[in-house]
């Protein structure tokens, strides 16, 4: 049996035929990215590297690891699951952290409108945080509303476990649109209202500094009491990040505070196939984990609902309402994460749905939040 295995100075694959060790050239990292398939990956050092073995292709992707027949990654340091409280804002703006860029990879297809990068930035484990929190980044420069004062912090959240896509606890990843604007008269793209820190940290190489803060947040934590309970996670673009982290420590490493034997459910709302992020690892996922993992997906510019207009995911919602709903009778928690814009869509819809089954929405979702199965995080 062929395993993958992350190690830190280079990575073999055994062959299934004969058994010996093969190692093909170089590849350009740019021409492979997380849509690519039957894939694992390694630490910074080979992900230039491409293998291949009997009966099987195997691609190297950003540190994405996928192991043969649900073998579980090996995490460290253990003292990472001895913490009964979150770290909270252990970093602030005016003494923030400074951090190396380790990799920025573009994980959208060239179909995709706009861009969206995978950024790990190695903190040395000296920024700990739990999944579902978020990181502040302060860009670099002069804040143009208050000469001589660095930029605001903007904040992400953060698309890794506590572990990092390294499994070591040195770093975290996140996952960023470029916010770019068209004026709409002439359609051509104004460099002078781009969005600084997104392009920031989308134009990053590796070893370039970045100014942290931060962790933040505890709406988005993942409730780790009952590794029985269902999950029901709704995203739009790269909301999709806290539930990346949720989905490696149940699914990908080995923790073994935290075995998780419940449900998982993602909903995912993009514009079109090539917009899908991590799309591969979630359909590992979903091929190794089939009754503990479900993952559905909105597509607007490729897709109808019902009606006839355009998919998005408050209409994967509706296709799944009552099921959705019994969930959240038996205390499932549900979670948001994403543009504002998604909420008074989804809100509209589960609003409708509750009333079709006899109930009031209001005290619905009051007896959710005060059940704390209600999570949101929006921007």
């Amino acid at each position: 049996m062929a395993h993958a295995l992350a190690v830190q100075v280079s990575l073999f694959v055994q062959s299934e035929a004969d058994g010996s060790l093969r190692r093909s050239r170089l590849k350009s990292m740019n021409k492979i990215g997380y849509h690519d398939k039957s894939w694992i990956s390694c630490t910074p050092l080979d992900l230039k590297s491409r293998i291949t073995y009997s009966k099987c292709q195997c691609k190297i992707v950003c540190m994405s690891v996928q192991q043969a027949n649900r073998r579980k990654v090996a995490v460290n340091p253990p003292e990472l699951e001895d913490a009964k409280e979150p770290p909270l804002h252990l970093y602030k703006p005016k003494e923030p952290y400074t951090a190396t860029i380790r990799s920025v990879e573009r994980i959208v297809g060239p179909g995709a409108p706009g861009e969206t990068c995978h950024i790990v930035i190695n903190h040395g484990g000296n920024v700990p945080y739990w999944e579902g929190q978020s990181y502040g980044v302060i860009p670099p420069g002069e804040n143009p509303k208050k000469p001589g004062s660095p930029h605001n912090v903007r904040l992400y959240s953060i698309a890794s476990t506590r572990y990092g896509d390294s499994f070591d606890g040195k770093t975290a990843s996140l996952c960023v649109r470029r916010a770019v604007y068209y004026d709409p008269e002439t359609g051509k793209e104004d460099p002078s209202k781009k969005g600084v820190c997104s392009n920031f940290l989308c134009d990053a190489k590796p070893g370039d500094k970045v100014q942290l803060t931060g962790p933040s947040g505890k709406v988005m934590l993942l409730p780790e009491d009952d590794p029985t309970a269902t999950h029901i996670m709704i995203a739009t673009g790269t909301g999709v990040a806290p539930y990346r982290g949720y989905l490696r420590r149940m699914f990908m490493e080995s923790v073994t505070t935290f075995q998780f034997r419940g449900l998982s459910w993602l909903f995912l709302g993009v514009a079109n196939t090539d917009s899908l992020l991590y799309d591969q690892e979630f359909s590992n996922y979903l091929q190794d984990y089939p009754n503990n993992f479900r993952y559905v997906t909105a597509l607007s510019r490729e897709q109808k609902n019902r009606n006839g207009g355009k998919m998005y995911v408050q209409d994967r919602i509706e296709e799944y309402s009552d099921e959705i709903f019994k969930l959240l009778d038996g205390g499932a928690h549900i979670y948001f994460c994403g543009l504002k814009g998604m909420m008074p869509g989804i809100q509209e819809t589960l609003k409708r749905v509750a009333e079709q089954r006899g109930e009031k929405w209001d005290e619905k979702l009051a007896q959710l939040k005060k059940k704390k199965q209600w999570h949101v995080e929006v921007y």
